[in-house]
This record gives structure tokens, sequence and C-alpha cells, in this order.
């Protein structure tokens, strides 16, 4: 039987989707709905039905999961605890503070529409979250560090187009080599935040723009750049595009620990992921998501589910007996 999939909303992360679920044997993609005019909507394959969203409610009997790909880190907040009432949902919201928050509003409505809501799927939060309980449980005496990049930070990125005089930019995180060598040693080191991370911006400036105002309005932003060692290069339109078109990340969860009497051994844990396209491979795992929570409604289950809450086995188009031969 194929899960029938539908996304809500439509840009790099929504095509990602788009393009796993065309390639998964077990998922059939009903529609995609869009707050944009459906006519204007270019899908990466053709033939894909377009829907304005406020057609949505039509289709809660024509539609298994709704995998939700909100434009901004507003969105997802309103768009999630909405869609759950009628939906099986899943989204990527990715406030690491606000997630208790979140989770609360979405079960509270998922719970009323017996729907099963599955939310904070991705790599980080998602994929890095899983390791970081797994090392953690089999590690417990010992410490955790996680490092993001070398990546394009969208949120960092965005913080810099915000600023009066830039055109567009560009921002990479990076972790420190040092640092890394550091924990990967087993040293369990304390490490402040400009210690594991430096930040470097890429920024095209209009026409007669101060640049000296800019780079120090970038290197002292509170939250985003003010607690980081912070370059700012200031090049071409022309240049941004040709060779910072891209969107890549990656990065290292890394637990160290010790066993024994004394606590003689070292133990190191390494996960770690390089990415040519954060929101393709992001993508990927919110569909793997969208075939866990299928299953978990098909139980009966309902209300908002997390990464920590779904066995492996869920996310798998492969069966119970197939897995046990293939990677057991």
């Amino acid at each position: 039987m194929s899960i029938r999939i539908g996304i809500y909303g439509y840009g790099n992360l929504g095509r990602g989707v788009e393009s796993a679920i065309m390639q998964s044997s077990d998922l059939t993609l009903v529609g995609i709905f869009t707050r944009r005019n459906p006519k204007t909507v270019k899908t990466v394959f053709e033939g894909i039905p377009v829907y304005h969203a406020d057609e949505v409610e039509s289709m809660t009997d024509k539609i298994d999961v709704m995998v939700i790909c909100g434009g901004s880190a507003t969105d997802l907040p309103e768009q999630t605890p909405m869609l759950a009432k009628a939906f099986n949902v899943i989204d990527s919201f990715d406030t690491h503070a606000k997630i208790p928050e979140h989770f609360e509003r979405v079960d509270a409505s998922a719970k009323n529409g017996g729907k099963v809501a599955v939310i904070s799927v991705g790599w980080d939060p998602g994929m890095f979250s899983v390791n970081r309980v797994y090392a953690d449980s089999i590690l417990a005496n010992g410490s955790t560090y996680t490092f993001w990049g070398k990546g394009v930070s969208q949120g960092h990125s965005d913080a810099i187009r915000r600023i009066d005089g830039v055109l567009d930019g560009k921002q990479y995180t990076i972790p420190v080599e040092s640092a890394l060598e550091a924990v990967r040693s087993g040293s369990a080191p304390e490490l402040t935040t400009r210690q594991k991370h430096l930040r470097e911006c890429f920024v095209v400036a209009k026409e007669g723009a101060d640049k000296a105002r800019i780079e120090n309005e970038i290197k002292t932003m509170p939250n985003y750049f003010a607690d980081y060692d912070t370059t700012v290069h200031f090049i071409t339109a022309e240049e941004l595009k040709e060779k910072h078109s891209g969107i890549p990340h990656g990065g290292f969860v890394i637990r160290s620990g010790k066993t024994g009497k004394e606590l003689e051994n070292t133990h190191v844990i390494e996960y770690s992921l390089k990415l040519d396209s954060n929101p393709e491979f992001t993508a990927s795992v919110l569909v793997a998501y969208a075939r866990a929570a299928y299953r978990l409604a098909c139980e009966g289950q309902t209300g908002c589910k997390t990464v920590f809450d779904i066995p492996p086995a869920y996310l798998s188009p492969k069966s119970a007996e197939q897995l046990r031969h293939d990677y057991l």
C-alpha cells in the first residue's frame, strides 16, 4: 500500500521533499499546497498537482501525512498546530529553546483531532539529537560536544541581509580545528562558544554603502556574531553567485567518556554529516519520519512525538525480516 503524502509550503525544503517522495517506492505525492498563486509554481517533476493553501481542508480524506515546509521560523508555530487538527503531520521546527513550547501546542491540537504529529525532524534537531541520546546513554560518565559546519547558516545569512546597505550575503559556520582535535582526543576540554566555532561572512554591499559600519554591525550583532571570531569579506554579486550559491552544511556530535573501576579507559563516539544540500538532506529525513508517522497513526496512536519516540524500523520501507537480514 502506498502512503499518500501532501506538502504544505513550497521553497527549497518543499522541493527537496517532492524529490524524496518521487524517489520512494512506497510513497505517493498527492499534491503541494502553497500561499502563492498555484499557476506560478514550477515543480521539480512535471504533472504534480499544486493547490492554494485554502483548499487544504477539502483534502483530509486524501492525505495520510502532511509534510509542513514552512518558509520561515515563524511559520511552523502557527501552521503545525493548525494542520494537526485535521492531518497527521510532520515538521522541521528547529528553534531548540522553543521546542518544549511548540511540543505542548502541537500535542494538544493533534490529540484533539485524533492525529499524530512529529515535530523537529531534520539533522539538528533530529539525527544529531538521537545520536546525543545514544552516546549519553552508553557513556554515562563523559561529555558531549556538537560542532556545526563548515556550512551555510541560513538564519545568520538572513541577519546579514537585514543590515542597512547590504544587498546580499552568505555566512559560513566553521568548527575550530584545534577544538575538534582536543575533543577527539578524549581529554574532555571545557570550551567556550568562541573556542568552538568561527563565522565567515561574504557580503555584497550597496554602491556607496559604509563598509566599515556594516562590518562593525555584523561583528557586534548580539545572539549572532558578537560571541564569535568573525571575518567579513566584501565581494561582488557575481562572485557571490559564482562561488557561494550552494547551501552545504554538516557537523559532528562527539561524546568522550570513561569506563573501568578507576575510570582508566577512554572511549570516543563520533557521528558526522557532510551535506552538499542542507534542505535536500533535511527533506530526506522528513520523508522517512513521515513514513513513521503513518505507521504510528495506523496503530491508533495520537498526539505529538519527537525522534526520541520512534523506533528506527518505522523509518524504513523494508520489512522487519529484511532489516534483520541486511543490517543486524
